[in-house]
């Protein structure tokens, strides 16, 4: 497997982060997922006054990827706001996890905090039926 690129990953998340629609909670994510075969697919969260109808930027950017037709991920890079880099939230691990439990994440902010994680210590015991 070759190196990622996460300076092109985190470049791509930060201009989709520009784009979020978030006018509850101001609170901007970007995803860029990048393709087994080296394609980036961005995401961004879409907040909708029913709550439950939100979508966050880690699934906009798997479906996004899916409806493209790409179904096999090597990694993701996250960027949210603030100064803790925060993490995929349990629905967006699930979601992750369908297509290999072995994904790089990294989770940053503009302001530098960054982390590096695999899906599977954020989701250890992923739901599966394959």
């Amino acid at each position: 497997m070759s190196v990622v690129d996460w300076p092109a990953l985190k470049a791509a998340a930060l201009e989709v982060q520009a784009r979020a629609y978030v006018p509850y909670s101001n609170y901007r994510v970007g995803a860029a997922l990048l393709t087994a075969g080296g394609e980036i697919v961005t995401g961004c969260n879409v907040e909708n006054a029913t709550f439950g109808a939100t979508c966050c930027a880690e699934r906009s950017a798997v479906f996004a990827a899916v409806a493209q037709g790409y179904r096999q991920f090597r990694a993701v890079a996250v960027a949210t706001n603030g100064e803790d880099s925060g993490t995929p939230c349990g629905i967006c691990r699930q979601v992750l996890a369908e297509f290999g439990s072995d994904l790089d994440v990294m989770c940053f902010t503009p302001e530098g905090a960054e982390a590096h994680y695999r899906l599977s210590e954020l989701l250890p015991h992923a739901f599966k039926l394959k």
